[in-house]
């Protein structure tokens, strides 16, 4: 399975940075990153439109979507495991977590996304959403392999 992660806007250097490439490097699965951004300043409802298009434009056709969003469902570690889990076991080539900007998704991503995972009520930076979920990854990975990384 091929892991995917398409996020609005470009990382600098810095903790954040640091930390998506920490788990990113541990993973076994290969993980794409791929940025984008409307240089434009728009509407907030354009805006999103653009950035749904360019978002599921940076993925293959036929990946499973996962939009990460805080109205979506948040997830213990081990449901996390288990969903990817199931995933993969089912012949899923490519799995894509969609990150949005500033302003959240447009609706066509919410739309083609087959889950919406939200990391808890609290809004994070999204540069930190990243790392957080190359971690989620890693453990997701390590929990589906039986490795004492996670001790639940």
């Amino acid at each position: 399975m091929r892991l995917w992660l398409a996020a609005v806007g470009r990382a600098r250097g810095g903790p954040a940075r640091d930390l998506y490439e920490e788990y990113a490097g541990r993973l076994g699965w290969p993980l794409t990153l791929r940025e984008v951004e409307v240089k434009k300043r728009l509407p907030s409802e354009e805006l999103k439109r653009q950035e749904a298009e360019l978002l599921l434009d940076a993925v293959p056709a036929g990946a499973i979507i996962v939009a990460l969003d805080e109205r979506g469902t948040a997830l213990s570690s081990a449901a996390f495991a288990q969903r990817v889990g199931g995933w993969r076991d089912s012949g899923v080539g490519d799995l894509a977590f969609l990150i949005g900007g500033a302003d959240g998704h447009g609706e066509e991503v919410r739309r083609r996304a087959a889950f919406l995972l939200a990391f808890g009520p609290a809004t994070w930076p999204h540069m930190m959403v990243r790392g957080m979920l190359a971690e989620q990854l890693y453990r997701a990975q390590q929990i589906l392999a039986g490795h004492p990384y996670h001790r639940a």
